[in-house]
């Protein structure tokens, strides 16, 4: 009779490390989701910053439109060159995209920002040709707390393209 309670009381204490294992990774998985929301909220509120300030010309002639609306797009451009989360090029000097940069690095209570958010870590890639279609591809980069510094950062990109000539 005490051996088969000391086999139960195993079995019951492997249960229970079996849960206590389930508990932190299920953590882990609810924290990676929150940050990958918080990606894509930052990366679609930089979308239509640029969406409703983008220049729109009231020119009869819809190539002067289409050049303006080019021109204005260009300027959202931001580290377009460079490796995955390591990104390089002119930094926009655009105000919008400076405080999108900042919102996106800045973390806090109340803070929108991403945790390891670095500035190169953060892409703007505008093609604004007449083959580009107006198109912008917008990525945010991370880095979860607790993860060593050599692993990869975290990434979500946005694509859209800006129409309205």
């Amino acid at each position: 009779m005490i051996i088969e309670a000391l086999i139960a009381i195993l079995i019951f204490s492997l249960g229970i490390l079996g849960m206590i294992a389930m508990g932190g990774t299920a953590i882990n998985a609810q924290s990676d989701a929150r940050y990958r929301t918080d990606a894509s909220r930052l990366a679609e509120n930089m979308a239509n910053r640029i969406e409703v300030n983008v220049a729109r010309s009231n020119d009869p002639s819809r190539a002067v439109r289409e050049a303006a609306m080019r021109t204005s797009l260009g300027d959202f451009a931001h580290q377009a060159t460079g490796d995955v989360c390591e990104f390089t090029g002119a930094v926009s000097t655009n105000p919008l995209v400076t405080q999108w940069v900042g919102e996106v690095m800045t973390v806090g209570a109340t803070a929108p920002g991403l945790p390891g958010a670095v500035t190169a870590g953060q892409q703007i890639i505008v093609s604004n040709t007449a083959a580009g279609f107006n198109r912008v591809e917008i990525t945010v980069c991370w880095r979860d707390p607790g993860t060593p510094a050599g692993t990869p950062m975290r990434r979500h990109t946005a694509v859209t393209f800006v129409n309205g000539v």
